[in-house]
């Protein structure tokens, strides 16, 4: 097994290393709302990736929860609940 012959100073040994360094993160921007995100991810905010609608996010999610808990309380008191209110 091969051994060094000689010490490599500490000078040698940390020039390996100095092109190491932290590069700064790659910003793009979503193009339907203009949030920042990483390239090639979908985005968080609006759950669109390339214009196109791929994920649904928290604020859908609540949206549809409020519009389900409106038609249940439209049914409760004994009105017809809008087009607009029922879920899909």
């Amino acid at each position: 097994m091969p051994v060094p012959k000689r010490k490599v100073s500490k000078s040698r040994r940390d020039k390996r290393a100095a092109n190491w360094g932290i590069k700064p993160a790659i910003v793009a921007v979503c193009s339907t709302c203009q949030a920042a995100v990483l390239p090639h991810q979908v985005c968080k905010e609006c759950g669109h990736y390339k214009g196109v609608k791929v994920i649904r996010t928290k604020s859908d999610r609540m949206y549809d929860r409020t519009q389900v808990r409106q038609a249940r309380e439209a049914q409760v008191k004994g009105e017809q609940p809008e087009k607009s209110q029922v879920a899909n």
